[in-house]
């Protein structure tokens, strides 16, 4: 059973000027969780508090396998926050049949992805944070348990694995393995990253660096992982396992504009955390791309 003890909500996050929050306005909003009941969590003497954050829209199709990939782990303290953004098709109804084991969840309108993730973060008591989009699934049971493993045994400020991109339509054909063993600056001039729904690392980095820019359409990630790892020098671990299942689509496969929109704001994040890159050098990541497809 997993350890549940009252304690007081954790305060948003310190935000800088380039990164707060850009939330529309809403009227009505609709949340609830095991918070509603006055019920939260907190790390626990051997047992940090690993906070996973989803953020979804329109995502019936899709979020009771997030949310039940997250119940099924065996790690015995996980915060699971859920920031929807005003869905209109049935994702409310889907929460609230999981009232009793998410966290906290809530239903409003919203600036877009990053927004939402924004507010996940600064709703989350983790000492720990990630990401599991509403597409996503962690691709076994133990993954919460290996990833807060590795925290302990390598005293690092994140850490980071495998992804495989599978068909929508057929989860078990694997489309693409999407994996950064060897990872360096080098990497990121090209566009090349850390997959980052595998990408957890200490609340206090984005204490510290701050939120997504949410002027950023596609590439907020990115340009989070190149402050955290290249401005920052967070210290980081990989763990050389698949831990994240993802459909295939999403904003940054969307077509011809969406690529060169996304390769523009990866060239803007280069920019602006101090790294040089240009259009040039992200034609180089094609050959790692072409590797990473299954035939």
């Amino acid at each position: 059973m997993k350890a549940i003890i009252a304690a007081s909500v954790h305060s948003a996050i310190k935000n800088d000027p380039d990164c707060k929050l850009n939330c529309s306005s809403q009227t009505h909003k609709v949340e609830g969780g095991l918070r509603s009941q006055g019920i939260y969590k907190h790390s626990l003497p051997g047992k940090p508090l690993i906070t996973v954050i989803t953020v979804v829209f329109n995502g019936a199709e899709t979020i009771r396998d997030t949310i039940e990939s997250v119940i099924k782990q065996s790690y015995e303290n996980i915060e699971h926050i859920i920031v929807d953004g005003g869905s209109s098709d049935a994702t409310v109804d889907i929460l609230r049949q999981y009232d009793h084991i998410i966290d906290y969840w809530s239903s409003e309108k919203d600036g877009g992805i990053y927004d939402a993730m924004n507010k996940g973060i600064s709703l989350c008591s983790g000492e720990y944070v990630g990401m599991l989009n509403s597409d996503d699934m962690f691709s076994d049971e133990n993954v919460l348990q290996d990833i807060a493993d590795r925290f302990y045994m390598a005293k690092v400020d994140a850490v980071f694995s495998c992804l495989n991109i599978v068909d929508k339509n057929n989860l078990k054909k694997i489309l693409r393995k999407y994996r950064v063993a060897k990872f360096n600056s080098a990497l990121l001039r090209i566009g090349v990253m850390p997959p980052h729904p595998t990408f957890y690392c200490k609340k206090s980095c984005y204490e510290e660096g701050g939120m997504y820019k949410t002027n950023y359409k596609i590439a907020a990630d990115f340009e989070m992982l190149v402050r955290l790892l290249i401005r920052q020098k967070i210290s980081w671990s990989f763990i050389d396992k698949v831990t994240v299942t993802m459909r295939s689509g999403g904003l940054s496969n969307s077509g011809f504009m969406s690529s060169v929109k996304l390769n523009w704001e990866i060239v803007r994040a280069c920019k602006e955390n101090g790294l040089y890159t240009n259009m040039l050098f992200l034609a180089l990541k094609l050959p790692i791309r072409l590797f990473e497809l299954i035939r």
